[in-house]
């Protein structure tokens, strides 16, 4: 573990390193996607897996750190949780979605973005309005788009 900031919890005003995430979730901060992904996320709108809660999702990841690790029988988990069988059976009944739910949690650093803030600036309606008004029979939209774009010329 380091020392090194890892989560900033904005409301409460508190930063946590790798030990301080570990004493908050049960696991090291490489794996709070995977415990996010069973657990569910609210504030990223997906709901994890039926019956993955946090104690659960913390006494597996913290012995198998990331979903692939974790073995799909659970005769070979070497962790004791509450109704392992049936957290295992979810597990791989839903495996897809929740690689799925892992990748919403996960901050992708090499998002395309930007490199000058004017790239931002908006410049009126384009082309594609102007094909989403057609297909939607909205003349007044792109009316009051074109409008808004003469304003701020």
């Amino acid at each position: 573990t380091g020392d090194r900031i890892v989560q900033l919890d904005r409301r409460k005003g508190v930063v946590l390193d790798e030990d301080g995430v570990h004493e908050k979730f049960g696991v090291w901060p490489s794996s709070i996607p995977d415990w996010l992904a069973v657990v569910g996320d609210s504030a990223d709108g997906f709901p994890g897996l039926p019956g993955w809660g946090a104690k659960s999702a913390s006494t597996v990841l913290d012995r198998y750190p990331h979903l692939e690790d974790i073995p799909a029988d659970v005769a070979a988990w070497d962790v004791n949780v509450r109704g392992a069988a049936k957290l295992a059976a979810t597990l791989q009944a839903d495996y897809e979605l929740a690689l799925l739910f892992r990748r919403i949690a996960t901050v992708e650093v090499d998002a395309p973005t930007f490199d000058d803030v004017d790239e931002l600036r908006w410049t009126g309606p384009g082309r594609e309005l102007v094909d989403l008004c057609d297909r939607l029979d909205a003349p007044g939209l792109l009316r009051r788009a074109v409008a808004l774009a003469e304003r701020r010329a």
